[in-house]
C-alpha cells in the first residue's frame, strides 16, 4: 500500500474510482449491459452478482477482493477489474500473475461448495484499465490457452482472460466499446450506455449509505497507511541500531589489532 495514496472526497468519485464502478455495478441490468459491451457479445441474466467479494481459504493465506463478481444463467463467471495505477508503475501491478490468482481463487471456490473439477464453469477475469497493460498499443488483450506446436488448438480450459486499454483512442473498434473508454477516460458520455452510467454514477454521489461505506474505507485504508508507515519506521530504527552495533563492533576489533599489533 503506498503512503502516497490520497483517496478523493466522496464527491469526486467517478465510474473509473474502484468504490463507485462496484456500486454501479450492483445494477444487474446495467452490469450486464457494461459486460456485453467490453465482451462485444451477448450475457446470460446474471444470477449471482457480487462486489467487493472476498476470498480467503486459510486463517493465514492471503484474501483478495473481487471487485465485481458475477454467474449468469447458463453458468459463466464474469470477474471484473478496475485498474488505476495509483503512483505504481505497470510491472508493480502483475496483472498476468494477478489475473492467474483471482482465476484459481475463483475455481478454488467453487470446488470448496462440493463440486467436481469436470463441472467447473467457463470464466473471463476482466481487467478494465485506465493505462495500456501491456505497451502494445492495443485496444485490447485477450488471452486463451493453445497448444504452441499449434495455433489453431485450443487448450479448451473455459478460462478467457481480457485487458482492456481505455487509454486507446484509435476509430477502429466498436462505437460501443470506444465511447464506454471516453467515457472512463474523461468522464464524457456519448452513448446511451455510458449516459446510463454516468446517471447512476451522479444518483450514487448521493447515496448516504454509499458515502458512509466509502468514509469507513477510508478511515481503514488510512489506518493501514499509518500502520505500514510505523513499521516501515520502526524496521528502519532496528536496521539503523545494528549497524550501529555492528559499527562498534568493528571499531572495537580494530582497536584490538591495533593493540596486538602494537604489543609484536
Amino acid at each position: 500500500m503506498s503512503e502516497t495514496r490520497v483517496m478523493k472526497s466522496y464527491e469526486e468519485l467517478e465510474f473509473r474510482d474502484d468504490f463507485m464502478f462496484g456500486k454501479v455495478m450492483e445494477n444487474r441490468e446495467l452490469c450486464r449491459e457494461v459486460l456485453e459491451c467490453l465482451l462485444q457479445k451477448p450475457v446470460g441474466e446474471l444470477q449471482e452478482l457480487q462486489t467487493q467479494r472476498e476470498f480467503k481459504f486459510t486463517s493465514d493465506g492471503k484474501p483478495i477482493r473481487i471487485d465485481v463478481y458475477n454467474e449468469d444463467n447458463v453458468g459463466t463467471v464474469y470477474d471484473a477489474e478496475m485498474q488505476n495505477l495509483n503512483n505504481h508503475s505497470i510491472e508493480w501491478h502483475a496483472l498476468p500473475k494477478r489475473s492467474r490468482f483471482y482465476q484459481a481463487s475463483i475455481d478454488i471456490d467453487y470446488m470448496n461448495k462440493g463440486n467436481s473439477y469436470d463441472s467447473l464453469p467457463d470464466s473471463n477475469i476482466m481487467f478494465i484499465c485506465t493505462f495500456d497493460p501491456f505497451k502494445k498499443g492495443l485496444c485490447q488483450y485477450t488471452f486463451r490457452e493453445r497448444c504452441d506446436e499449434d495455433n489453431n488448438t485450443l487448450f479448451n480450459d473455459g478460462t478467457e482472460k481480457h485487458f482492456y486499454n481505455c487509454c486507446y483512442e484509435g476509430e477502429d473498434i466498436p462505437g460501443d466499446l470506444r465511447q464506454l473508454y471516453e467515457y472512463i477516460r474523461s468522464g464524457r458520455a456519448g452513448s446511451e450506455l455510458t449516459r446510463k452510467i454516468d446517471n447512476a454514477v451522479i444518483e450514487g454521489r448521493r447515496n448516504e449509505t454509499w458515502r458512509t461505506q466509502y468514509m469507513k474505507e477510508r478511515v481503514i485504508i488510512q489506518d493501514a497507511i499509518r500502520e505500514e508507515r510505523e513499521e516501515k519506521e520502526k524496521a528502519q530504527k532496528r536496521a539503523d541500531e545494528a549497524q550501529k552495533r555492528a559499527d562498534e563492533a568493528e571499531a572495537r576489533i580494530k582497536v584490538l589489532e591495533a593493540q596486538i599489533a602494537a604489543k609484536s
